[in-house]
């Protein structure tokens, strides 16, 4: 490093012309106190693990670069940024890409804004740095949308003191939680094939370690469990309406098969696909519920009975939850809010054929 002309030091690759013209970040700040920029993001919430002499040099670089959080201005005057935090994984689907849009909504009509951090594929690590960043930035409060269980794990580990609701899953009672009631739209879909007089119903599962694929897998079991009849072996697909084709095209040469519930709609699309082409009518020989009520929903080959998911609904209550939290409301004894969910009936369910299927086994 080469002294700077404020008499600390500059970081490798960046000249005193770079930091003369450009505000500095917390990347430069990392760079010359010698820490990563989670250790930054910890001292600038003044967490209690950093040692005194790395916190004195993270304060001396800041004021060597002159460096300011986002934000922090208004912070100073207000005790609040108007800002709101959101992490998101797997944004394209849309279940979350509509929560996402609800929460911007609420947000902008509540007075804040929204800083959003979309994660691809994130590791503990990376979950854990994505709340501390957002922290950093003078975030009033953040919004997790986290489907899979291992990312409740990594939330419950952050120890930022910045309010923080999770959609989807909660791993600690301290963490408010909202999400679809995704038992309860199992077991609505379930009891409606069996209601048809279905033998059994068959399940094709979302991925392994997906909170809402868990919920409605242990619902179908026990709600079949219930009516005392047999539980057929699970498949399990990725979402994805390909996965359903697969799996459907498994299912379609199984005279035995009567009705599936399927975990979501782009599956069940792909399972109507596998049995138009095995010459398995709909609802004639099987049955499918899906799960969602997407848009295109209405308008599949036969028009798809599913379990319809508010997530507008979802969107607006998580956000409603945050700002009770930031406001010092009361909460309740069991911080979850579950969104009530609706079967809707379309064409692709009906009764149970009254002689078996001919099997399309060679």
């Amino acid at each position: 490093m080469t002294p700077s002309a404020t008499g600390g030091a500059v970081p490798k690759g960046r000249s005193r012309r770079n930091f003369a013209g450009a505000r500095p970040v917390m990347d430069d700040v990392a760079r010359l106190a010698g820490v990563s920029k989670q250790t930054v993001s910890r001292v600038l919430n003044d967490h209690p693990s950093v040692r005194a002499e790395t916190r004195e040099a993270v304060l001396q670089a800041m004021r060597t670069l002159g460096y300011r959080p986002s934000r922090s201005a208004r912070s100073l005057a207000s005790g609040r940024t108007r800002m709101l935090g959101v992490i998101s994984f797997d944004a394209a689907r849309y279940g979350p890409a509509s929560i996402l849009t609800a929460i911007n909504t609420a947000a902008q009509e509540a007075g804040y804004l929204v800083s959003s951090i979309a994660l691809d594929t994130a590791d503990h690590d990376t979950v854990v740095e994505a709340v501390d960043r957002l922290s950093a930035e003078g975030a009033d409060g953040v919004i997790a949308i986290a489907p899979q269980l291992w990312v409740g794990r990594a939330l419950a580990d952050t120890s930022v003191d910045t309010p923080l609701v999770v959609l989807e899953n909660g791993r600690d009672v301290e963490t408010q939680l909202a999400t679809g009631d995704s038992r309860a739209g199992a077991r609505k879909a379930t009891e409606h094939l069996l209601g048809l007089g279905h033998a059994t119903v068959w399940h094709l599962a979302g991925p392994t370690g997906w909170t809402s694929a868990e919920h409605r897998l242990t619902s179908w079991r026990s709600t079949l469990r219930t009516a005392g009849v047999e539980i057929p072996e699970p498949l399990v697909g990725d979402w994805s309406a390909g996965s359903g084709y697969d799996l459907g095209r498994r299912l379609a040469g199984r005279p035995e098969v009567t009705a599936v519930f399927v975990s979501n709609d782009q599956m069940a699309l792909g399972v109507l696909h596998a049995l138009h082409e095995a010459g398995r009518s709909v609802p004639g020989d099987v049955s499918v519920v899906g799960y969602d009520d997407i848009p295109e929903a209405a308008h599949f080959l036969p028009p798809l009975t599913t379990v319809r998911t508010d997530f507008a609904e979802i969107g607006t209550r998580s956000l409603r939850l945050l700002l009770n939290r930031i406001d010092g409301s009361p909460e309740p004894p069991r911080p979850e809010s579950l969104v009530p969910v609706d079967l809707v009936v379309r064409d692709s369910s009906g009764p149970a054929p009254t002689a078996p299927a001919p099997s399309q086994l060679s």
